[in-house]
């Protein structure tokens, strides 16, 4: 098992799987779980602005029985120059565990290299595989399994259609990216995974059609159509976006029985119209509480 929870593509399909398993049967029976990580720290970096994220990673650690510690913007000494190297070998001789939420994929890759303890990436601008592991769990909740359904994301090629992918690819599901030409996801990143997501029989297609992306999925996803650090970017991105939005006709393509999916936070009116996110085929908030669920089973799986 790999130190560090830093991108999906670390880990074999069946240790993802049990993780997911875990997670699941964490939700239903979480009392058997109250003192799994009794005595353990988590240190928690935040560079970025978060509700799920810290929440759910301070809710999670508490409910196994250890500690969480909040750092934010301006408190360590990283932000003054301190090596991260230096901080990761200090953090590790006080901490269980890290999690981090910052901008720099690097800097995540950088505390696991020079830490001995376990780091969890809460969300890079590279990738946010937390946020996919709670997605995979809500996704085999509600369709019974993940393998050989259809995902079809729709909007940025950003870190959610990167960790889309490569979750996709580890769970058997077929994904479609829909996105305009210039915002599309790296190709390089694909062909990254064309050999296992060959392997294991997945199909991935990039389309700038909505009908064909969404045409017969039993999900369809979306995010904001400009990330945090983005925001002067917005206007043009609106622009860019507009007509990729996931509305009622959208969901017509889907299989009937499709369901809505968002990391949130949403912007009704722009990347999904109000009523799917706030319809019945919608599980945002399922989505939401299961990120409790799985990094509850993530940390027990690298702390204990």
């Amino acid at each position: 098992m790999h130190k560090d929870f830093i991108a999906l593509t670390d880990f074999s399909s069946d240790q993802l799987h049990e993780m997911v398993d875990l997670a699941i049967k964490m939700k239903a029976v979480p009392d058997e779980y109250r003192s799994a990580l009794a005595g353990k720290t988590l240190g928690m970096i935040f560079n970025k602005h978060s509700t799920r994220t810290r929440i759910s990673f301070e809710s999670g650690i508490y409910q196994l029985g250890g500690v969480g510690l909040y750092f934010g913007p301006g408190q360590l000494q990283l932000d003054r120059g301190e090596p991260i190297s230096d901080t990761a070998q200090v953090l590790s001789r006080y901490l269980d565990g890290i999690m981090i939420r910052t901008f720099k994929h690097s800097d995540v890759e950088d505390l696991g290299r020079y830490g001995s303890i376990p780091v969890i990436n809460g969300l890079t601008d590279y990738n946010h595989p937390c946020q996919v592991m709670a997605d995979m769990m809500t996704i085999q909740e509600k369709l019974g399994k993940c393998e050989r359904h259809k995902l079809c994301y729709i909007g940025d090629g950003n870190n959610m259609a990167v960790s889309l992918l490569f979750g996709a690819v580890k769970f058997g599901v077929d994904i479609s990216i829909v996105s305009p030409a210039d915002y599309t996801i790296d190709r390089a990143l694909v062909a990254k995974v064309a050999e296992e997501a060959n392997e294991r029989g997945c199909k991935v297609t990039l389309t700038e059609s909505l009908e064909e992306g969404a045409s017969g999925a039993h999900a369809v996803y979306t995010d904001v159509w400009a990330s945090m650090g983005q925001e002067d970017e917005s206007n043009k991105r609106v622009n860019a976006f507009d007509g990729f939005q996931v509305n009622d006709q959208v969901m017509s393509w889907a299989d009937k029985d499709a369901i809505f999916m968002h990391c949130l936070p949403a912007h009704r009116g722009e990347e999904v119209a109000a009523s799917v996110i706030d319809g019945p085929q919608s599980v945002v908030f399922d989505q939401a509480e299961n990120r409790l669920h799985a990094q509850k089973a993530i940390m027990y799986t690298l702390m204990r």
